[in-house]
C-alpha cells in the first residue's frame, strides 16, 4: 500500500483514500489527501504536520512554505516551495505495519476481529535542535480510515516541558462557500476521532478559521476550514534528558457522500477496526444483591437460561475497595461458584461523581459532575491498586465503572499525580486509560459509561435518560426502540447496553417494574424482544431472571431466539423507521458476508393489530434483483426487488409485540 510516486514524492493508498507526501531535503508535508471513492481532491494546502510549544517556543515539525494560494495546490508550485522554518529537519522515513496499541486476550465471541488490524504504515524521522520527532501514521486495509500520532524524544541533555502540541494540521477544501456570516458551518465529509476521549464524547478535535486563506469566498475569512486535534488543556509534561513523549492518536475516516446511514455505517466499521474488544457482547445480568443465596441462585438462573455474565451491581452492598481478607475471599467463593457454571462474574464501582476529602477531591469551581476526586491525588493512586488488587484476587472478569474520568481539571499543586493546573487533564487522562488498558490486557469485560473505546472499554449505554426507567412500563418499550434506533447509527449493536428495570429503579413504583415477574409477563417479553430484536444487551436488573416456569420459558424462548440468530442480529443496523408509538416500527439487520444476508425485526407498539407496508433497503445486504424470505412461522416464499434493491412488504403484527423475518 505504499509506493513511490516519483523521486520526491511517497503515497500511503489502500483502493479508498491516499494520503500523499513530498519529501526532500531537510523537508517533507503531506501533499495530498485523495478521496479514491469520489475522485476528490480533499487538500487545497501544505500545513506542517505536528507543532509543539516548548519551553515557550513554537517548533514546527515539517511543512512547506511558500504557497501563492491557498484555495488549491499545484505540482508545480510544491518545486519552489521551502520547508518550514524549524529546528527539526527531515532526516529520512520507513516503512511499517499497524501497531497493536494494547494487548487482547480474547476469548470471547467478537466477529470479524483481526488485532492489530491489517494495513501499512509510514514513520517520517526529523531530527535537530536537541530533539527527535518521528510522526507515525497507519493506513488500514478495506476501509477509508488513517491514523496519525507524533513522538518525541528530548536530545537536549536538560529538562524540557513540552507545554503544548498540534498532532493534526490539515487545510481541506471547505464542504461549503457561505458570503456571509452563519452559525450552522457544513465540514468535510470526514469524522475525526481521538483516543484522547472521556466524557461522553472524543476529545480535541477542532475546525478552525483560516485568515491567510485570503481567496476563500467567506467576506470575514471565517470559513472553518482547517482541521487541527490538540488537548484543550495541557500537556505540560516535562521531559528528563532521553525521556520521550508521545501525542494521542488522530484517526480520519473519510466518506463517500453525506448520507446519513452510509457515514454510520462507515463509523461502526470505524470501531470494529480500532476497538475490535468492542463486538464482545455477553447477555448480562445486573444483580443487586450480595446476599450469598441469591447470588447462587442467580448464577444457576444465568447458566439455566443461557445468559454468560453477571454484573453485582450498585446498590448491592458489593465494595471493590474492600481489599480485606474476609471480602476477598466472600467474592472469590462467587467467582468460583460461577467459573464452575460457565458463567462470567464481575462488579461495579464508582469512581468519579463523588467527594472524598479536600485533600483528595478536584480543585476546580466547576467541576463537570459535581463533586469529584482527582485521579492524580493520593487517594487516586491507592484506589487504582486497590481496585487491581481486587480483581486479581478475587478472578472478576468484568467492571463496570461508573463516572470514570469526566475531564476535570484541577488546580492542585501537592497531588503526587500531577504539577498543576495545566498537566492536570492530560496527567488524570493517563492514569485512567492505562487502568482500562490493564484490564483489557488481563481480560476484564468493561462497561464505562463514557467513551473511552479507543482506551480498552466494551460498552457505554446506548443513550438513555435514566429517569425514564421509572415511567410506566408501556411508556418505557416506545423509549427503548427509540433509544436503541437512535444510539446505533454510530454505535455497533454491542457497543451499547440498555436497561430493564425488573425491580424498582429511581421511582416509578409497581406500575414501571416487572418484579414479580411471573405477574408481567408480556412486558418482560416485550423488553428481551426489544432488546435482542436489536441485537443489544440490557441491564436486567434485579435479582433474579425468572420466578416460576413460565418465566423461565419466557426468558429461554428469547436467549434460545437470538443465539440461533445471533450472527446476523449483531450486525449492522440499518434504520429502517423509527418508534413513534402509532405505527409499526422497524429495525434492518445486515451481513453481506453471512449466511443469513438480513433479518428484519418489525414491531407493534399498539393495543391493536395493525397491518402496514415497510420499506426494506436490501442493499445494504449485497442481495439485489431477488432473494428468499423466511416468515418467523418458517414460511419460505421468493421476491423480487426494485432497482434500488428495496423490498416493500406487507407486515402483520399482534399487539405489543413483534414480527421477524429473514433473508437469504
Amino acid at each position: 500500500m505504499s509506493r513511490r510516486d516519483h523521486e520526491n514524492e511517497i503515497a500511503l493508498s489502500n483502493g479508498l483514500i491516499s494520503r500523499r507526501f513530498r519529501i526532500q531535503q531537510d523537508g517533507a508535508a503531506t501533499v495530498g489527501i485523495d478521496n479514491q471513492m469520489t475522485g476528490e481532491a480533499m487538500l487545497r494546502a501544505v500545513r506542517p504536520e505536528a507543532t509543539f510549544r516548548i519551553d515557550g517556543k513554537e517548533v514546527a515539525v515539517g511543512g512547506f512554505i511558500g504557497q501563492p494560494d491557498l484555495a488549491f495546490l499545484r505540482a508545480d508550485w510544491l518545486n519552489q516551495m521551502k520547508p518550514t522554518p524549524s529546528p527539526l529537519k527531515f532526516v529520512g522515513y520507513d516503512l511499517a505495519q499497524p501497531e497493536q496499541r494494547m494487548p487482547w486476550v480474547r476469548h470471547r465471541h467478537a466477529p470479524d476481529a483481526a488485532w492489530p488490524p491489517k494495513g501499512a504504515g509510514l514513520v517520517l524521522h526529523f531530527a535537530g535542535g536537541g530533539l527527535k520527532a518521528d510522526v507515525h501514521y497507519e493506513l488500514y486495509d478495506g476501509i477509508p480510515l488513517i491514523a496519525k500520532w507524533v513522538s518525541l524524544v528530548n536530545q537536549t541533555g536538560k529538562e524540557t516541558t513540552v507545554e503544548k502540541f498540534t498532532g493534526e494540521i490539515l487545510s481541506l477544501v471547505e464542504a461549503e462557500s457561505v458570503v456571509d456570516p452563519t452559525n450552522a458551518w457544513r465540514h468535510p465529509a470526514i469524522t475525526v476521532a481521538t483516543d484522547y476521549s472521556f466524557g461522553g464524547q472524543t476529545k480535541g478535535v477542532y475546525w478552525e478559521e483560516e485568515p491567510d486563506y485570503k481567496t476563500q469566498v467567506n467576506y470575514e475569512l471565517k470559513t472553518p476550514c482547517r482541521l487541527e486535534t490538540r488537548p484543550p488543556l495541557g500537556p505540560n509534561v516535562t521531559l528528563k534528558p532521553g525521556q520521550g513523549f508521545e501525542t494521542f492518536r488522530t484517526f480520519e475516516l473519510y466518506h463517500d457522500s453525506a448520507d446519513r446511514e452510509r457515514q454510520g455505517l462507515g463509523v461502526r466499521r470505524m470501531y470494529r477496526t480500532l476497538a475490535p474488544w468492542t463486538q464482545e457482547n455477553p447477555l448480562m445480568l445486573h444483580l443487586t444483591s450480595t446476599d450469598p443465596a441469591t447470588v447462587h441462585r442467580a448464577i444457576d438462573q444465568a447458566a439455566d437460561c443461557g445468559f454468560e455474565m453477571i454484573v453485582i451491581s450498585f446498590w448491592s452492598g458489593l465494595d471493590m475497595e474492600d481489599i480485606s481478607p474476609a471480602n476477598i475471599a466472600k467474592i472469590k467463593e462467587f467467582r468460583a461458584y460461577a467459573n464452575s457454571k460457565g458463567v462470567e462474574l464481575g462488579g461495579y464501582s464508582l469512581l468519579a461523581s463523588r467527594s472524598i476529602d479536600k485533600a483528595n477531591d478536584i480543585v476546580n469551581p466547576k467541576p463537570i459532575f459535581g463533586s469529584s476526586p482527582c485521579l492524580g491525588s493520593k487517594w487516586g493512586e491507592e484506589y487504582f491498586a486497590k481496585i487491581k488488587k481486587f480483581i486479581t484476587e478475587t478472578g472478576f472478569n468484568l467492571l463496570e465503572h461508573d463516572g470514570s474520568y469526566p475531564g476535570d481539571p484541577c488546580a492542585s499543586t501537592v497531588h503526587p499525580g500531577h504539577k498543576g493546573l495545566e498537566d492536570s487533564q492530560w496527567m488524570q487522562f493517563q492514569e485512567i486509560a492505562s487502568f482500562y488498558r490493564w484490564c483489557r490486557e488481563h481480560d476484564v469485560f468493561l462497561n464505562v459509561p463514557d467513551v473511552y473505546f479507543l482506551s480498552g472499554s466494551n460498552k457505554t449505554a446506548m443513550g438513555y435518560r435514566e429517569s425514564n426507567w421509572s415511567l410506566p412500563r408501556e411508556q418505557q418499550h416506545i423509549h427503548a426502540r427509540q433509544n436503541l434506533y437512535d444510539g446505533t447509527w454510530e454505535k455497533t449493536p454491542s457497543m451499547g447496553w440498555m436497561m430493564v428495570p425488573l425491580v424498582e429503579y429511581q421511582g416509578g413504583g409497581p406500575a414501571a417494574t416487572i418484579e414479580p415477574l411471573k405477574d408481567h409477563l408480556a412486558d418482560y417479553s416485550l423488553h428481551l424482544a426489544n432488546n435482542l430484536g436489536y441485537g443489544a444487551q440490557a441491564c436486567y436488573r434485579g435479582p433474579r431472571l425468572y420466578d416460576s416456569p413460565e418465566t423461565r420459558a419466557v426468558v429461554k424462548k428469547w436467549v434460545d431466539w437470538f443465539k440461533i440468530h445471533r450472527e446476523i442480529l449483531e450486525s449492522d443496523v440499518i434504520h429502517v423507521r423509527r418508534a413513534d408509538g402509532i405505527n409499526l416500527d422497524a429495525v434492518l439487520h445486515v451481513n453481506p458476508k453471512g449466511k443469513t444476508k438480513a433479518m428484519a425485526v418489525v414491531y407493534n407498539p399498539s393495543d391493536k393489530e395493525l397491518t402496514q407496508e415497510v420499506v426494506l433497503p436490501l442493499y445494504f445486504s449485497g442481495l439485489s434483483k431477488s432473494c428468499r424470505m423466511t416468515q418467523e412461522d418458517g414460511k419460505e416464499t421468493s421476491a423480487r426487488l426494485d432497482d434500488k434493491a428495496r423490498l416493500v412488504i406487507t407486515v402483520k403484527v399482534a399487539p405489543r409485540s413483534c414480527s421477524w423475518f429473514t433473508f437469504r
